[in-house]
């Protein structure tokens, strides 16, 4: 056989999703951690910083779009973009060396699943966080145009995929730059989280609120080993049990004031 004669396949081609809102500090080093991609595409929230300015050093490919919710932003995206396979970025994340290797080497052939999940790891001021319910995080990003959709909820909604498989390299994730950028994103989302369980239906939780945040506390930082990052650890485990009462109490304030309005 003349082995000089024999292509090797041509690699699928990749586009970068990256969808944000005011992310000036951010959006330069993700760019860069992404710029070998064939396609980046970026779905703006209408941002009155810099976002914009810095991103157009790296691509034409940027639309506005009005921001409802995570899961509705992407949907709406996730059709528009121009290749087959798609990658889910945050503004906050980076995509190292070894994670490209191994997308590139995953696409130089026909993946044999419709999505991937990638390890996450999370930092907080500069430390790697390796336990509590940070240390074991997983997103589903890797997916195909055709397949991968989010489930439809206010927050931390899923894409919702079957045929799956797991890579093997992690992306960074810088999650909050600040305590106070990390208690205005728990207000958020707590009443996000909130809103969501209402809809589903659950009123008063009075006994979830004198008992989850203990439980979450205890969970994180004894049972998940937070008290291994150090004080890091503790405070990711404190955090997180206040954000459980926080949000309780949200779901509270809304059932009550349903009520008072029928």
């Amino acid at each position: 056989m003349d082995r000089g004669n024999i292509v090797a396949p041509e690699r699928q081609k990749l586009s970068v999703l990256i969808p944000c809102f005011n992310e000036e500090k951010n959006i330069g080093e993700c760019l860069k951690s992404v710029s070998w991609a064939d396609e980046i595409f970026i779905v703006d929230s209408y941002s009155t910083d810099r976002t914009l300015e810095i991103a157009k050093k790296y691509t034409e490919r940027i639309v506005q779009h009005e921001f409802i919710n995570d899961a509705v932003q992407k949907n709406w995206a996730i059709p528009q973009a121009t290749h087959e396979w798609i990658l889910i970025v945050d503004c906050d994340e980076r995509i190292p060396l070894e994670l490209k290797d191994e997308i590139i080497n995953l696409l130089s052939s026909e993946p044999l699943k419709d999505g991937y999940w990638i390890k996450r790891d999370n930092y907080l001021m500069n430390k790697h966080i390796k336990h509590s319910s940070w240390g074991n995080d997983t997103v589903l990003r890797l997916i195909r145009r055709s397949k991968g959709r989010y489930k439809e909820q206010r927050v931390h909604g899923e894409i919702v995929l079957d045929n799956t498989g797991m890579l093997n390299a992690h992306l960074v994730h810088y999650t909050v730059p600040s305590v106070g950028e990390w208690i205005n994103k728990i207000n958020r989302y707590t009443l996000y989280k909130a809103q969501d369980k209402y809809d589903k239906g659950i009123r008063f939780p009075v006994l979830y609120m004198l008992v989850r945040p203990p439980l979450r506390f205890l969970k994180d930082y004894v049972l998940r080993l937070g008290v291994l990052d150090g004080w890091r650890g503790f405070l990711i485990s404190a955090i997180g049990a206040f954000a459980d009462l926080v949000m309780t109490a949200k779901l509270v304030e809304i059932s009550f004031e349903k009520r008072r309005k029928h």
